[in-house]
């Protein structure tokens, strides 16, 4: 249900949550690392949610596996370089590709700065070959603690200019969002652009710290603004976008059934949403699957569908002349085609 008179744009999609299960199986083959399956098959059917989870912090554990085989600087790199060649085989022409250094580090203590290097190098080499435009968004993960996040975002401002924004994702419940004021302050000073992970795993007034306290202009997932009619009001006014993903909600039990997901009333709010994919290696899904979902099971109509690829746009981490770019590009290719 996506349109083709438009760009396609993906806003809320993490790369260490994109890593193909066979990628994985031949890093660990590559690398000697034990795997808890002796099969790729049976690895498939542990590592790709085969329902729903308990909770966020379950879903999360998914990630795990992606990242448990990331022994060096050319497994970061390959990882991105195909999370991005995936995008461009489902026909996105420009994706903002999320990645906390630490998590993809952590396993084998690999320096935060190499997986940066290593994570924008095969961006950038995936973006060139395959025609997509790609932005990066540094993610600080909150549940490793405020001493880690400084680090991350140390190692994130080395490369400040391969950056389009920054993130807070993780344990949202557990590490609010005043934790974290002077992290985001200094990413802010540094020019980056600001979303955060807020209203998925706790309620109205993660949102609106969210905001106030760490200068969100997006906000990812934000199922919880439903609950607070002044909340969905201030976000409409001030076009703060909500990047929806209706799969993963109701993976990790944000929403205990996806027919009933607020999409619906947050765009009758007016507000800027968008749909993306959040983990599409472990949910095992597309981008238009979620347009899919939004159509026949949240039952938008075609315009509403159209509104929310609108949005994409309007809210991508771009200056006002690369999204006219982005633009003229994908008419002028439209033109071309036989």
């Amino acid at each position: 249900m996506l349109s083709n008179a438009l760009p396609v744009a993906e806003l809320h999609r993490h790369l260490d949550g994109s890593v193909r299960p066979s990628t994985i199986w031949a890093l660990a083959n590559q690398h000697g690392i034990s795997l808890p399956v002796t099969s790729e098959d049976a690895l498939k059917q542990l590592a790709i949610i085969q329902h729903r989870t308990s909770d966020l912090l379950e879903f999360i554990q998914k990630l795990e596996y992606g990242v448990s085989v990331l022994a060096d600087a050319d497994a970061c790199r390959r990882v991105a370089f195909e999370s991005v060649e995936d995008a461009a085989t489902e026909g996105i022409h420009y994706i903002e590709m999320r990645f906390s250094p630490y998590f993809m580090a952590q396993a084998f203590s690999l320096p935060m700065v190499t997986v940066v290097e290593a994570v924008l190098d095969g961006i950038s080499a995936a973006s060139c070959q395959f025609g997509i435009n790609v932005g990066a968004i540094g993610i600080l993960s909150r549940s490793y603690g405020v001493s880690a996040c400084e680090r991350e975002l140390s190692a994130i401002l080395s490369h400040r200019d391969k950056f389009c924004g920054i993130d807070l994702a993780g344990y949202e419940a557990g590490y609010p969002a005043r934790l974290f004021v002077n992290q985001f302050e200094r990413a802010r000073n540094a020019g980056m652009r600001v979303t955060v992970h807020a209203g998925e795993a706790a309620g109205p007034q993660s949102i609106w710290d969210a905001v106030s306290l760490l200068g969100a202009s997006r906000i990812g997932h934000g199922v919880a603004a439903i609950q607070d009619p002044r909340l969905m009001e201030y976000l409409a006014k001030h076009k703060i976008g909500i990047e929806s993903c209706p799969t993963s909600n109701y993976q990790t039990g944000a929403m205990t059934d996806t027919e009933n997901h607020p999409l619906r009333d947050f765009l009758a709010a007016g507000m800027a949403v968008t749909l993306n994919t959040d983990d599409p290696g472990i949910s095992d899904i597309t981008l238009a699957h979620e347009y899919e979902v939004a159509g026949n099971v949240i039952g938008l109509d075609a315009n509403a569908l159209l509104r929310i690829q609108e949005n994409a746009l309007d809210q991508a981490f771009l200056t006002n002349s690369e999204k006219k770019a982005l633009r003229v590009s994908f008419h002028k290719t439209k033109l071309n085609r036989p």
